[in-house]
């Protein structure tokens, strides 16, 4: 026989499901008035379980849509080469919390040290939160910004990024960029600005923005707005792609005869 106390623990959990399926409170009133007590725990379980389903779906769908170029996650991730700012725990950082403050995050360092890595892992992990997320590469970005302007559509490209909760920018600066991909790239970031998080992965220190971007007023500019509230992460060490390379030819190597 189910208590009085449990029937009404049962009618809130129904009650809560319904809202966050856009159900009428109709269900909840009904289960409560003529429900039997099997009824209502199966119709409790059988909301619950659309809920799941759907929450499984939504991640599934963001996770493609964020068109990361590998699937990463933090399990097993290596901070040995990671220097966190005092202002960024780890926990904080793997929990993605930057992003309801709507901070910035810049992975500095060599190629091959977890950049990469580092910034898909807090995307998807973003994604399983339910946040909006796109990952780019810089260059790619830039393409599509001058495609978009040459077609007409900048200004719903423009509005696609600024609907996103995540953007990710990999390998900032590898590559120089014109003058017109320097100003859209500029607009990019101005949008973004206290509106949503930026995570950049970059090889390249703040003074040599400028060469890059061909412009050292604009380099500025784009960098006060990525600092101001933003997070910066430094990694070193030897590329781990190098270091495996160099294991995998070691144990090739013939051992010598004497």
């Amino acid at each position: 026989m189910m208590s009085a106390r449990e029937h009404a623990a049962i009618d809130d959990e129904i009650s809560a499901y319904c809202k966050r399926l856009f159900f009428t409170d109709a269900i909840s009133d009904l289960c409560g008035s003529a429900g039997t007590p099997k009824q209502i725990e199966f119709l409790r379980d059988a909301l619950k379980a659309e809920i799941t389903r759907r929450d499984e779906n939504r991640k599934t769908r963001l996770i493609k849509r964020a068109r990361f170029p590998v699937y990463k996650t933090f399990e097993g991730y290596d901070y040995h080469s990671v220097k966190l700012p005092p202002a960024l725990t780890k926990a904080e950082l793997e929990g993605v919390d930057f992003i309801e403050k709507r901070q910035n995050l810049v992975l500095y360092g060599p190629v091959g040290v977890g950049k990469t890595h580092m910034a898909i892992a807090a995307g998807v992990e973003a994604c399983m939160k339910g946040y909006r997320v796109q990952f780019y590469t810089v260059t790619e970005l830039v393409l599509k910004l001058a495609e978009a302007r040459k077609s007409g559509t900048l200004e719903r490209l423009r509005n696609t990024l600024n609907s996103l909760d995540l953007l990710i920018l990999d390998e900032w600066g590898y590559v120089p960029v014109d003058r017109d991909g320097s100003e859209l790239l500029f607009q990019v970031i101005s949008d973004s600005y206290e509106s949503k998080s930026l995570i950049l992965t970059t090889n390249l220190e703040f003074s040599k923005w400028g060469g890059i971007f061909t412009d050292e007023q604009m380099a500025a500019a784009m960098i006060d707005r990525l600092v101001h509230h933003g997070h910066l992460l430094i990694f070193e060490g030897t590329s781990y792609r190098m270091q495996h390379a160099l294991m995998r030819q070691t144990a090739a190597q013939p051992e010598e005869t004497t």
